[in-house]
């Protein structure tokens, strides 16, 4: 079978828990470090899918890599190739298929619920969950829905949490958590929860990390019935 190609942009944003539910499955992947230097792919069709992580740059720098993974989206789409994008992977899932990304009216950091929209789209993706999930944020922007795709996931302090188009899954929120990554990020952005801490979306390190096993293990459940359906598309 071919592999899951993982796009990481920031050495502290991995897979998380995305990985563990494909190595559950035996299904073989690969990270892509973009953060150190390594090239996207010209040609999707190499991979079985493909999912893109977060990280603290945005989709509108100057950067060298973000080019050439803007056209591999827009390639994996004609070739339909699933994809799969977490936070700044669902922005610049947006931003390659015609969406924009722009920043949020407040930064959002922690836990808050995300509220399912009506429709089928929804409930195909997120109806295991209805109607609504406690799940993990930590963004300062924000993506339109692109053309063609349909919102699925809402939050108080964002309104575009989620779209779906097709095998394709673009989520502004973060499912992948574990608590070790959130005891990380905790730790290295202090001083930007510090700098936030007046927006409502914003929660201190210590409730964020309040019954951190309890709440993980429920985004864990909520995560793994997306990835299943998301694995359903992969190209064997």
């Amino acid at each position: 079978m071919k592999k899951v190609a993982i796009f990481r942009h920031a050495r502290t944003e991995g897979p998380g828990y995305f990985a563990t539910v494909l190595d559950r499955r035996g299904i073989p992947w690969q990270v892509v470090k973009l953060d150190e230097g390594e090239l996207a792919p010209a040609d999707p069709s190499a991979f079985a899918g493909l999912a893109f992580m977060g990280g603290p740059m945005s989709v509108n720098d100057d950067l060298p890599w973000i080019p050439p993974v803007l056209d591999l989206i827009r390639a994996a789409r004609t070739a339909e190739v699933p994809m799969l994008g977490h936070c700044l992977g669902g922005q610049l899932m947006a931003k390659a298929l015609g969406g924009a990304v722009t920043a949020n009216r407040v930064k959002e950091i922690g836990w808050g619920d995300c509220v399912l929209e009506p429709g089928p789209e929804a409930q195909r993706w997120f109806g295991h969950a209805a109607p609504k999930f406690l799940s993990f944020h930590w963004h300062g922007e924000t993506f339109s829905i692109p053309p063609g795709a349909t919102r699925v996931l809402a939050s108080a302090h964002c309104s575009n949490q989620a779209f779906a188009l097709g095998p394709h899954l673009g989520l502004q929120c973060h499912i992948e958590m574990t608590e070790n990554l959130i005891r990380v990020w905790c730790r290295g952005g202090r001083r930007e929860i510090e700098a936030a801490k007046d927006s409502p979306g914003v929660q201190a390190p210590v409730d964020i990390q309040r019954d951190l096993d309890t709440r993980v293990a429920a985004l864990h459940a909520v995560a793994e019935a997306v990835y299943e359906r998301w694995l359903e598309n992969l190209k064997r």
